[in-house]
């Protein structure tokens, strides 16, 4: 990319939110793991002095409480952005990745991990979105139109030379543009693959997932997901009911969210697979690389996917050295934004593992819907055994929502990341002064009177 003409603007703002969504109270986003989460977003907005329009958003995802440690985490952030010329950043934004993962005392609480590792992705995703919509195209075009040169500039290789040099990353990306002008018509006209979380949660009922399972065939979707790993007898007839109204053809993928030893995932899996399951998903720890392995290894032909809760670049080269798993599952805000997710992507073609996202949380549709499909345009170049997760809720608190149609991503237009929330949803759910969450605790208060 060629530096952006015009005066030169600064950041000039740096605001954060804690928004939450009383998802548990209808059992949305149950597992095995996770009885009760509240889906919530740690959200940052980048304001810049040059006026309306000029902002980006951000955010990590969460599930409730500790929202407000990742909100901390962000705001630690604001003296590293502040004051920032707008250019520069959005020019190259791997300069502001490499400042801030660099910088020694912030590093210091990773390296490269947990809380502020993601309050660093969110605010880099919010970078991407201004620079996006500075340059007036979606993420995904901006991304796809960049010279592969820039493209390998925005990666921090330390730690991937053993797996992937930036040279080989630029032959991947030289590779990845033949064909690119077809793939893009291909893109408007038909959409990306996806497939559906939403009849699978764990505390629905065999009715709901019966009815719910039924309209995801309906509704054009090739592949469903449901959550196991609570009670294998409860798994079992759940997988029944949802292999029966599905049919054979549809595939059916199962996700553990982490629940298993090793030994446990093994039988748990040859347990479930008379339903023909496509692949399981996170069997046990997502550090647990070499049982990982030996998982893989003892249930094929079950595909094993894993990748929502891989904290940085280097657990993927590892996983993907290891031979660990089939499918690699992104996530646009568990790892240090879209930088780190480029690498990612790389790793992947260069050991010819699909790409298959992680998605489902509040606005994390919206955002990995953008690297899939540049993925697909500039990396991969095809979409075979590629889908991304879609759940069908929150996505009306946006202002550049997902939009499905025939089982399959439309392509966002919105110059953008589609990361930005509606200024209504930020009043309604910020916790706990949101007008939501305010009414809530004064019902709650008359109730226990």
């Amino acid at each position: 990319m060629s530096p952006s003409p015009g005066p030169s603007y600064r950041v000039s703002a740096l605001e954060t939110y804690d928004i939450r969504f009383p998802t548990s109270r209808e059992l949305d986003g149950s597992d095995a793991m996770n009885p009760d989460p509240d889906y919530s977003a740690a959200y940052v907005v980048l304001r810049t002095d040059a006026g309306d329009g000029h902002e980006g958003h951000g955010f990590t995802f969460t599930i409730g409480r500790g929202n407000d440690v990742q909100v901390a985490a962000i705001d630690a952030l604001r003296t590293h952005v502040l004051g920032r010329p707008v250019d520069e950043i959005c020019d190259d934004p791997g300069s502001l990745y490499r400042d801030l993962i660099g910088d020694s005392q912030l590093r210091w609480l990773g390296p490269e991990k947990g809380v502020m590792h993601m309050a660093i992705g969110a605010v880099i995703n919010a970078v991407w979105d201004l620079a996006a919509r500075r340059a007036g195209k979606p993420l995904w075009q901006l991304l796809a139109d960049a010279e592969p040169e820039w493209i390998v500039r925005q990666i921090d290789f330390r730690y991937l030379t053993d797996a992937l040099t930036p040279e080989e990353a630029l032959a991947l990306l030289r590779r990845g543009r033949e064909g690119a002008d077809e793939r893009r018509a291909r893109l408007l006209e038909r959409g990306f693959p996806a497939y559906t979380t939403s009849a699978g949660w764990l505390g629905y009922d065999d009715e709901k997932l019966t009815r719910l399972a039924a309209e995801a065939v309906a509704g054009g979707f090739g592949q469903i997901k449901l959550k196991v790993g609570a009670d294998l007898d409860d798994d079992i007839r759940r997988c029944r009911v949802a292999r029966s109204v599905v049919g054979p053809d549809i595939r059916m993928a199962i996700d553990a969210n982490q629940r298993w030893d090793v030994d446990e995932a093994i039988r748990w899996t040859r347990a479930l697979a008379e339903f023909d399951p496509y692949w399981i998903e996170e069997p046990t720890s997502p550090d647990d690389i070499l049982g990982h392995a030996a998982i893989r290894r003892a249930v094929a032909p079950v595909k094993v996917a894993t990748g929502e809760h891989v904290q940085n670049r280097i657990v993927f080269k590892q996983l993907l050295q290891a031979g660990a798993l089939d499918i690699v599952q992104i996530d646009a805000a568990r790892v240090g934004g879209v930088n780190e997710n480029l690498a990612i992507l790389l790793l992947a073609a260069k050991f010819g593992v699909p790409v298959c996202p992680h998605a489902g949380g509040v606005g994390l549709c919206e955002l990995v819907q953008h690297l899939s499909m540049f993925d697909y345009l500039a990396v991969a170049g095809t979409t075979d055994d590629r889908v991304i997760e879609y759940v069908d809720h929150l996505h009306d608190h946006f202002l550049d929502p997902v939009v499905i149609r025939e089982g399959h991503y439309t392509a966002p237009t919105a110059p953008g990341f589609s990361a930005a929330m509606r200024p209504e949803a930020v009043a309604e759910y910020t916790y706990p002064g949101g007008t939501f969450w305010a009414a809530d605790a004064e019902t709650q208060k008359g109730q226990a009177a």
